[in-house]
């Protein structure tokens, strides 16, 4: 189920683990299905939960819910977390990357790090915990199934390490990624669809139609360090079933900073000689995934996995018409669609990249939360 050389630790019994919860994220039913579904499962499993929520107006734990957002960064980021064997988040995926970038910013964050994280579906996309299911070789499901498999995973206790991708931007931010970075038609329909967040996942299918009426073109440089350039073998194969296991740099040892970009240039400077600057400068679409799944119901990258050291790298020229657009993200439902063999559409695993836009022209995303469109690299 995982590359070869994967440990795997286990939560101990009993167990107390943190929920982090948002009632409001989806379509509004976290706090039911976690009652009706999680809750149960988790008793059986001997573990204790303390749910922490907000945007709520009723206590649903000893802990003071608040509506002021990111409250899950500043409460993971200064909290005592030692009592808690294991953090729990229940909603979508930006409140996960809430919660990992407020870990990273603790004092203690590679002790904090090693605290197992488990992702349990709420929110609309649920590309992590879609991931998960699919890594454990479960069949696609969705909804209430699953959430179910999640929760089992969960309740089984095992639990193994997730590469990170730290991105940083012109202006001078700095994040820790664990789903994907985007610009162009991707972000446009995650950004532009979420006043349909009361559809669920259906505001995904409605915000794709929208935006392939009125499909834009984004000019910008994107550059990449090739994988088989990093390591001096042969090239990736392009069938995206093919396996990948090249090995993970661990970060560097020493003092509790953060360890070093060591790949990549300084934004401003050229990359370096090594790497590979993409001819074309007109896109549709540039897309950097580390997981499988793009949403439960896009299966993006099918070699991806937890801990493969390896950034997939897809990016859409422009010249793609709607028709040939709509098919290739039919086929993503399927995981088939680099089977196609669309000209339009480029594949290749990287271990960094650059993007350098143009003009401040669209949206970009980071674990599906808005960025200033700025030059941005990984």
């Amino acid at each position: 189920l995982s590359p070869p050389g994967d440990s795997y630790g286990v939560l101990p019994r009993p167990c107390h683990a943190l929920v982090l919860l948002n009632p409001q994220s989806g379509s509004g039913r976290a706090l039911d299905d976690f009652q009706a579904v999680v809750q149960p499962m988790l008793a059986e499993a001997d573990i204790a939960t303390t749910v922490f929520g907000w945007r709520v107006m009723f206590q649903i734990s000893p802990l003071s819910p608040t509506e002021r957002p990111h409250h899950a960064h500043e409460k993971v980021r200064d909290e005592d977390l030692s009592q808690w064997d294991t953090l729990v988040v229940m909603s979508g995926d930006g409140l996960l990357f809430e919660v990992v970038n407020g870990l990273m910013e603790r004092p203690d964050w590679k002790e904090a790090m090693k605290k197992p994280l488990c992702i349990l579906p709420g929110g609309s996309g649920n590309a992590l915990a879609a991931s998960i299911n699919y890594y454990a070789g479960y069949d696609h499901v969705a909804k209430k199934k699953l959430l179910m498999n999640c929760t089992f995973i969960l309740c089984k206790g095992l639990y193994t390490q997730m590469d990170l991708v730290s991105l940083s931007t012109a202006s001078g931010k700095h994040f820790f990624s664990f789903l994907g970075f985007g610009w162009g038609f991707i972000s446009d329909v995650d950004i532009d669809s979420e006043k349909y967040r009361w559809m669920g996942s259906a505001r995904f299918t409605l915000g794709t139609l929208q935006c392939l009426a009125k499909l834009r073109v984004y000019q910008g440089r994107l550059s990449y360090l090739p994988v088989a350039a990093e390591q001096g073998s042969s090239p990736a194969p392009r069938d995206p079933r093919a396996p990948l296991t090249n090995g993970h740099i661990p970060p560097p040892a020493g003092t509790g900073s953060l360890p070093p970009d060591s790949l990549l240039a300084p934004l401003g400077q050229p990359v370096p000689a090594h790497w590979t600057v993409v001819p074309e400068e007109e896109f549709v679409l540039v897309y950097a995934i580390y997981q499988s799944h793009l949403g439960t119901n896009l299966l993006m990258a099918p070699a991806a996995r937890l801990h493969d050291g390896v950034i997939h790298l897809f990016y859409m020229k422009a010249g793609i018409s709607r028709v040939t657009l709509l098919k290739l993200f039919l086929a993503m439902s399927r995981g088939t669609h680099l089977d196609l063999n669309c000209p339009h559409l480029c594949y290749v695993p990287v271990r960094a990249f650059r993007l350098e836009p143009r003009v401040a022209a669209g949206i970009m995303t980071v674990d599906g939360e808005a960025l200033a469109c700025e030059p941005v690299q990984g």
